[in-house]
């Protein structure tokens, strides 16, 4: 059964308990089709070998009968989880034969669970970027083409490895990080779903840093179903990170009932902004009839401090990465520079720093220290924080109104061809998180599932956006948008 790479996890998970297929066979299939997928460059390291190892040990727990629900089940990592004895860079110069003594908290659960790493996937460079190509390993490449075009795409960012992956049914889910929209544009690029959980409902500890205040770990998926199972596995207390929360973590997949009678849906008038595609328009007036027509309650709602996200959040998100990022200097681990003669220490931190970090990412980190620095912190760095409360403020209004979850386009376009930003404005770039930055900066739940092809077949995506801890809720709103809008289309295979 060469075919077992394409099951969704839950399909793999019921046929692995029912013993039609065994792990060693499905992480066979994964590593099959992750050894033919150069092209998309999603794998920036594949682990063959310990992914038999870990499949064959998860046959033995399945045999015994009391095996969870990811046991078995063949999965992409980002490169920003630190994976034990296995190389993690970041995808940056810098982090070159990084090779991490533990686990992070995300991919230990994982494997506790029995599940299988195939190997580790492509991103932006310390998940600075909205596209995939900021990557020290190149661009990862969408598997996704236009009508009549062999033009290639981006798979969006910066978990663009992990969408593709997941897109092209190289493993049957991915992790990925949010911290801007790093889970969710690149879902709806590639067509499959992503979900970014509430901050602090997944432990962030060995997950490298950018913002640590945005950053949120979460599953990438073919279907909603899937990222329940997921979340649930990686969701949970972790006294290792002062900023995971200790609720009790609820059977996500439980919660699908498909039953929003009576749901309160929210569609903020500040999403519709002028130069946003007439497809895109369309696709979420679709999406809104599609849970109309399934019960609920459709009602309009004002985010008045939406218009001040984007430039809050690269104000805050640059400070909090020039703060991070500080720790790589060449003396622990990773790129060192070679120094001449009669230089030292200053010098070997600057020259390592900028040999080591690429072009966005130096962009940023300057940006951040700048904003961070005397007679600026109050002008820009306070003035976002306090935009940013407005903006929470926002969300807890419309909330308070019943409202049980929003609506909105997941990007302003279908995927765009690799290097066209670059020839554009810069900020165009930008612009692509314009409708998902407001997430991270409130700290709420969100998930991307995707609804529909434009007119060069390309896939679009929804947003949802939820209540704080109520993951389930959403998800069960998402599956009910997933049922109705019925997307099955497939990247039609040329790698």
């Amino acid at each position: 059964m060469s075919d077992l790479n394409n099951l969704t996890l839950a399909d793999a998970r019921d046929k692995l308990r029912n013993k039609e297929i065994s792990a060693v066979e499905l992480a066979g299939a994964c590593n099959a089709a992750a050894a033919a997928s150069d092209p998309l460059n999603a794998y920036c390291l594949k682990t063959p070998d310990l992914a038999l190892e870990q499949a064959a040990t998860a046959d033995i727990r399945l045999a015994a009968g009391d095996a969870p629900d990811m046991c078995g089940i063949p999965l992409g990592i980002k490169d920003l989880f630190c994976t034990e004895g296995v190389k993690t860079q970041a995808a940056s110069k810098i982090l070159t034969g990084f090779v991490p003594e533990y686990e992070s908290t995300v991919t230990a659960k994982l494997w506790d669970a029995g599940a299988v790493m195939v190997g580790k996937l492509n991103m932006d460079e310390f998940a600075m970027g909205s596209s995939n190509e900021t990557s020290i390993y190149s661009a990862a490449v969408n598997p996704w083409r236009s009508k009549d075009s062999n033009a290639p795409l981006s798979p969006g960012g910066s978990s663009g490895g992990s969408a593709a992956a997941v897109s092209a049914d190289l493993c049957l889910a991915a992790t990925g990080t949010d911290t801007g929209g790093s889970i969710r544009q690149p879902a709806a690029f590639t067509g499959i779903v992503g979900l970014k959980p509430t901050y602090g409902r997944i432990s962030r500890w060995g997950t490298v840093a950018f913002a640590s205040s945005l950053d949120q770990a979460g599953p990438m998926t073919k279907t909603v179903r899937d990222a329940a199972i997921f979340l649930r596995c990686i969701s949970g207390h972790d006294a290792k990170d002062s900023t995971s929360a200790d609720f009790p973590v609820p059977d996500f997949e439980a919660a699908i009932t498909g039953d929003i009678k009576g749901k309160k849906i929210g569609i903020p008038k500040e999403y519709r902004q002028d130069g946003t595609p007439a497809e895109i328009e369309k696709l979420w007036h679709t999406g809104t009839e599609m849970l109309r027509d399934a019960g609920a309650e459709i009602v309009d709602v004002s985010l008045p401090h939406t218009k001040y996200a984007l430039p809050a959040y690269y104000v805050l998100a640059p400070a909090e990465a020039s703060s991070n990022l500080a720790r790589y200097d060449g003396v622990r681990y990773g790129h060192r520079a070679k120094l001449q003669a009669g230089e030292g220490i200053n010098e070997m931190y600057s020259r390592t720093r900028a040999e080591g970090f690429g072009p966005e990412v130096r962009k940023r980190l300057m940006v951040g220290a700048y904003v961070l620095s005397a007679g600026f912190y109050d002008a820009y760095y306070r003035r976002a924080q306090r935009v940013r409360t407005l903006i929470k403020q926002d969300f807890d209004k419309v909330y308070a109104t019943g409202v049980d979850a929003l609506l909105t386009p997941a990007t302003p376009s279908a995927a765009f061809g690799l290097g066209d930003m670059a020839k554009a404005d810069p900020i165009q770039m930008y612009l692509n998180d314009v409708f998902t930055v407001t997430v991270n900066l409130a700290g709420l739940p969100a998930i991307s599932v995707p609804t529909g092809l434009d007119a060069q077949g390309l896939p679009l995506g929804l947003q949802l956006i939820g209540k704080p801890w109520e993951e389930g809720d959403l998800l069960n709103t998402a599956y009910t948008l997933e049922r109705a809008a019925g997307f099955v289309s497939k990247a039609q295979k040329w790698w």
